[in-house]
């Protein structure tokens, strides 16, 4: 079923959910990693130019996930679920798909802001469309990395919830957007 249910994810949701999260976590190792290189170490170029790439990939699945949400809305939460529980769902949820598109563009801010362009796995580049300020980079760098690390840890209490739901209130709910 490529569409969503009335109990569950459908194929295309699960599979933009699980690209997006996977490369997401992937990003924010890889970031954390890439600050701690030096000019001269080995890998500093292609770890960064791989970063890049792979957030605007994050941008682009982000993008096809909120137009697809349009066409098959997410299945409603569990009637067993307290007003306060759907309230918390469905503001991390927001701030999540929120960092989906700012942790890409602010990348791209920062990667762009001397008008050089995207490189994407060495094949072509995205073109720098506009030039920043230094204010305008350090400010987009700050938010980048701030919004990073607090991705991460609203992605594990995402993790956390949907493991909860499913082991301890036994509601389905992490069953819904697993592969059956």
């Amino acid at each position: 079923m490529l569409k969503n249910g009335s109990d569950s994810y459908g194929l295309v949701s699960k599979l933009l959910h699980w690209t997006i999260a996977l490369l997401t976590l992937g990003l924010v190792a890889l970031g954390a990693y890439m600050v701690e290189l030096g000019y001269y170490d080995a890998g500093y170029y292609e770890t960064r130019d791989w970063h890049k790439s792979l957030g605007l990939i994050v941008l682009v699945c982000a993008g096809l996930f909120i137009g697809w949400k349009a066409v098959s809305p997410s299945p409603p939460l569990p009637a067993t679920m307290s007003r306060l529980q759907r309230g918390a769902a469905n503001g991390a949820h927001h701030l999540l798909y929120l960092m989906m598109f700012v942790l890409p563009v602010t990348g791209y801010i920062i990667t762009t802001a001397e008008a050089k362009p995207v490189p994407m796995f060495g094949l072509f580049s995205i073109p720098a469309f506009f030039v920043v300020s230094d204010f305008v980079r350090d400010l987009a760098t700050e938010v980048h990395e701030w919004c990073a690390y607090g991705t991460a840890v609203l992605a594990a209490g995402h993790a956390g919830a949907a493991l909860k739901h499913q082991f301890i209130d036994r509601d389905g709910i992490l069953s819904r957007m697993l592969w059956r």
